[in-house]
């Protein structure tokens, strides 16, 4: 039977608003009002995949709740003939406000909703022996209690299968019995500089991602933005390197969709390198539009 990856985590409305420049303290900043669009890291990430090798190598298991965001995800996903897989009325999902300066820069105001409150029954809807790769993100390894039992269920899985962890913006907010946990054996880890600072105390990015290796025994890749990928393995560190992207509308979505195409070149058979090379191909490509996914 065809294995393939099964995407853990969220779907959010992102807000997105143009601003000249990021508000400070008791500042006052005229704000353009973009779009609202169906985001999140595990819907990008299985946006990524669907748009590079087509649905059935991917099912998006995120949690579709009751409220008027929740609303706005159960319409994108039945328009976009995505099946939902999950259904909890307790919660509503969760939204973000998301301002881009004029070079693409991005930051976000995030309110938490129902993917910040995982239950055990939710995994009596799916087989894990069907699934060759599992994507989390740091985003749902906040929360304590639900990043123990996320962990705990993924636990179970197959010997030959991996999990892909993404450090994300709030890695310095997990706890370090995580981090723990997830420091090992079968989990790839995928950071950018900066988060990578989070998992490991060496001096150099080469150290670090060594420090990594040494704990997972799995490759190690940590995004450069433009300058593509640095992957370290048992052959050490390189960097895959990317193409130069002309228009950067904005860089919503660009490491989920890294991620994405990562995982999607490995369950096409590719080497790390190549499939870091699709990673860097579809994150270029996110970045000249403005929705997060290419879903």
């Amino acid at each position: 039977m065809m294995k393939k990856s099964l995407i853990i985590g969220a779907a959010f409305v992102d807000v997105i608003m143009d601003v000249a420049q990021m508000p400070v303290s008791g500042g006052d900043v005229t704000a353009k009002l973009k779009s609202s669009n169906v985001g999140g890291c595990a819907f990008n990430v299985y946006g990524a995949i669907r748009h590079y090798l087509g649905a059935k190598y991917a099912d998006l298991f995120i949690p579709v709740g009751k409220g008027q965001y929740s609303e706005l995800v159960r319409k994108t996903m039945n328009d976009s003939k995505i099946p939902i897989l999950l259904e909890d009325e307790h919660k509503d999902n969760g939204w973000d406000l998301c301002l881009v300066e004029p070079g693409g820069e991005r930051s976000f105001i995030t309110v938490p909703g129902i993917e910040q409150d995982w239950k055990d029954e939710w995994f009596t809807k799916i087989n894990l022996s069907d699934y060759q790769y599992f994507y989390v993100s740091g985003y749902e390894m906040e929360d304590v209690k639900s990043a123990n039992l996320l962990l705990d269920h993924l636990a179970q899985r197959d010997e030959d299968s991996y999990i892909l962890f993404d450090a994300s913006p709030r890695i310095s907010y997990i706890d370090p019995e995580i981090i723990g946990r997830l420091m090992s054996k079968g989990v790839i880890i995928n950071a950018n500089e900066d988060e990578i600072g989070f998992l490991s105390d060496k001096a150099t990015l080469e150290e670090k991602a060594s420090d990594i290796f040494s704990k997972t025994k799995e490759p190690v890749l940590v995004t450069l933005g433009a300058k593509g990928t640095y992957l370290y393995d048992n052959h050490g560190g390189r960097i895959v390197s990317s193409d130069k992207v002309e228009n950067v509308v904005n860089t919503i979505g660009a490491g989920d969709t890294h991620c994405g195409g990562v995982i999607a070149g490995l369950l096409e058979g590719d080497s790390f390198d190549e499939a870091c090379k699709v990673g860097n191909e579809l994150s270029a490509k996110v970045i000249q539009q403005e929705a997060g996914s290419l879903s």
